[in-house]
This record gives C-alpha cells, sequence and structure tokens, in this order.
C-alpha cells in the first residue's frame, strides 16, 4: 500500500510540479505528517526531491528529473492503451500526440509489461457510436479543444432548430468541458454567466478568440453532466401514457423503447391482472413520437391514456387491417 502511495506521490511531483504537502496530502488521502515521512523516504531511496521553506514554497523534484514507468503493474498497462480511444482522439486534434505518448509509455515499461501492453490493443477495439447511427461531422472540435485547454473564449455560430425552423445564432462562450456521449460530442461551455450544453456538430463557424477567461474552480464537469443529462431525459418526456402490456412484450419495452424510458417504464410496472397484463406508465416525448414508438409492440400492448393517442393508434390499426385485407383505403389515419 505504502509502495503504490510513494509512487503517485512521485508522479504528482512530475506531473504538477511544486506541490505543498496539504496538497500531496489531499491528493493520496493521508496526513500531512504521513506525506512528510513518504517525502523522506522517496529522498532516502534516491529521488531528487526536495522541499523550499515560506510562501510558495513546497515539494519538488530536481528540474530535468524524470521516473521510469516501473511502478505500473500489468492490469494499470493494459489500461492505458484500452483507454487510448484513437478516434475520439484523432477528432480532438490529438491522433498524432497519442500514438507519440503510447510510445513513450511503452518504451519506459520493462520488458515483462511491454507484451501485454500492446496485446490489449490487437485485442479490444472501442467503437462509441450506436448502431445505425451516422456520426456528427465536428471540423471545429479541434479548435473548440484548444480553447478549452487554454482557457480562452470563442466565438460561434450554432444552428438551432430543424428544417424551414432551423436559424443560425452567434455565441461568445467560454469552454469548460467537452463530452463524448454515444458518439455525439457535447461542449459544455458558459454563456453569459450561465452554463450551457452545446452539441459540436451543430456548430457551423467557430473562431478562437484572443481573450482569457478564470474557469470556475468549483466546476465539476462530470457532476454537471450527470445532472444535466437526468434534468434534460426529465424535460423532454413530458407525456405520460397509461398502458397495459402482454407478459411477452415485456423484455421487448428496453429495445422498443429509448433509453431512460425504457427502463423507466419496467420499473413502473404493476401487479398481473386477471389476463396476466400488467399496467404501466410510458413517458414519451408527445403523442405523434408515442404513436410511432409504441406502434413497435403491436398488439401486445394497449393504451388507455390519453384518449388522443388510443384513437390515433386505432386509426392506424384500421388502416392497416384495410390494407392488408386487400380493401383499398384512399387516406392514413
Amino acid at each position: 500500500m505504502r509502495a503504490s502511495r510513494l509512487l503517485a506521490i512521485l508522479l504528482l511531483l512530475q506531473t504538477r510540479g511544486r506541490m505543498t504537502a496539504a496538497e500531496l496530502a489531499s491528493e493520496v488521502e493521508v496526513s500531512v505528517r504521513t506525506v512528510y515521512r513518504d517525502l523522506q523516504a522517496l529522498s532516502a531511496a534516491g529521488v531528487p526531491v526536495y522541499a523550499e521553506a515560506g510562501p510558495g514554497g513546497g515539494a519538488r523534484l530536481v528540474d530535468g528529473y524524470r521516473t521510469r514507468l516501473d511502478g505500473l503493474n500489468a492490469s494499470e498497462a493494459e489500461a492505458l492503451f484500452l483507454a487510448g480511444m484513437p478516434g475520439p482522439a484523432a477528432e480532438l486534434g490529438l491522433g498524432t500526440v497519442l500514438a507519440a505518448a503510447q510510445l513513450k509509455v511503452l518504451s519506459a515499461l520493462p520488458p515483462e509489461l511491454r507484451g501485454r501492453a500492446t496485446r490489449v490493443a490487437e485485442r479490444f477495439h472501442l467503437d462509441a457510436p450506436d448502431w445505425f447511427r451516422r456520426t456528427d461531422a465536428v471540423p471545429h472540435l479541434p479548435l473548440l479543444a484548444e480553447a478549452l485547454w487554454s482557457d480562452r473564449r470563442a466565438r460561434v455560430h450554432y444552428s438551432t432548430g430543424f428544417g424551414d425552423g432551423e436559424r443560425v445564432v452567434e455565441r461568445r462562450v467560454e469552454p469548460l468541458g467537452l463530452v463524448l456521449k454515444a458518439g455525439v460530442w457535447y461542449l459544455v461551455a458558459r454563456v453569459g454567466g450561465a452554463i450551457r450544453t452545446y452539441r459540436v456538430g451543430r456548430v457551423r463557424d467557430a473562431e478562437l478568440l484572443d481573450e482569457s477567461f478564470e474557469r470556475p474552480a468549483d466546476f465539476d464537469l462530470a457532476a454537471y453532466w450527470a445532472t444535466s443529462a437526468e434534468s434534460f431525459a426529465e424535460s423532454m418526456l413530458r407525456l405520460s401514457v397509461l398502458a397495459r402490456v402482454a407478459p411477452c412484450a415485456e423484455p421487448l419495452l428496453r429495445h422498443a423503447l429509448p433509453t431512460p424510458a425504457g427502463q423507466w417504464a419496467l420499473e413502473s410496472l404493476g401487479p398481473p391482472e386477471e389476463d396476466g397484463w400488467r399496467p404501466l406508465v410510458i413517458r414519451c416525448e408527445s403523442v405523434p413520437i408515442a404513436h410511432d414508438e409504441l406502434l413497435r409492440l403491436g398488439d401486445r400492448i394497449e393504451v388507455l391514456e390519453p384518449i388522443e393517442l388510443r384513437e390515433q393508434l386505432a386509426a392506424t390499426a384500421r388502416a392497416m387491417a384495410a390494407r392488408y385485407s386487400g380493401v383499398r383505403v384512399t387516406s392514413g389515419p
């Protein structure tokens, strides 16, 4: 346990430079006194670490010192090459950087770990986009990534709406994070004091401005995304559909309905009624969308409310029955 902590302290000093004992203690989750003992142990082991007293002081390594990565175990070495994500890295403009970094890591690994690390890339591949979904073209992603890394503002022209309702608006954004969700890139940025989310594929033009900004010290990208994604799903799925499903339809709900609606529907299932069918509540965006999604379940579902949706499904069923029975119909539902 202590050996891994000493390695963690060494790598922190190597990557971040000067750090106070309190900062190190917070990172490795021990007391400040324990950090002082660990620093003494590193120094006794020949690591050129020294401390500077006074304001702005702290522990640091001698300039130019670099350690070989022989503290990695087999699983950690494999994880480094599994988490490479060459596709997203290339979209960010970091494809060659990633390749160079992996070569440097590989050369620094002990011989016994080199083979296991390279075998991971040969045997595992991450394909982030969902099936049957075309990925967005993101030509402005590298520029937004540069703005993100350098804490600089960017001017973007962003497309909102679809078809005849589409319009392009200009925004001055302060990038706080980039998120890859199911193969789609999203920009999390501060605009006018509020934090917003933009789909990078809908950015029509972008310009890096010569204006820096101060990143919020307490901003947590992962926490923001989790809360934002849940709120987005809640706001979109405004329609509640009361229905009954046949027992054979239960396993199909998760596949027939988009996530998270399918999971929510399964969680709402009530006890079986006399005929074995079970009541449930399905959340959808609108009546037309619910109509198209629930048709996938055919006669294994019965919608009770809203009446408008029930009537539309009934009209569609009558039209389909007439068409397949050989009776010509002049219009649909």
